[in-house]
């Protein structure tokens, strides 16, 4: 393994586990991701090069991890996620939700006092 790589492991507190050859199901979640980057990148575009079939991926995996969002984290990006900008997210999501609530309730007290 190449030292950034366990440097970066260690950081993270974090393990590096391997999956068995020939068992796709035992590494499920990047699977998902080849389905996904498949469906959404390369079929649609069709490279017609590696390096376009490069570029293609490469774009696809920035727009993947810092614009797109993701449901299974509450719709925020993956990089949101990792940067640890989550919480201030939410706080700004739950201030809206109740800016918009004040102002349907203000809107239906107006209209039944007509």
């Amino acid at each position: 393994m190449a030292r950034d790589f366990k440097e970066f492991i260690r950081l993270w507190q974090t393990s590096h586990v391997l999956c068995s050859p020939h068992y796709p199901q035992s590494n499920g979640k990047l699977e998902r991701f080849h389905r996904t980057l498949k469906e959404q990148a390369i079929r649609p575009k069709t490279p017609l090069s590696l390096d376009d079939a490069k570029r293609i991926c490469r774009d696809f995996i920035e727009h993947y991890n810092s614009v797109r969002l993701h449901s299974a984290i509450g719709f925020l990006t993956p990089l949101d996620r990792l940067e640890n900008r989550h919480l201030q997210i939410f706080a700004d999501r739950n201030k809206k939700l109740e800016s918009a609530r004040q102002a349907r309730k203000l809107k239906r007290d107006n209209a039944s006092e007509k």
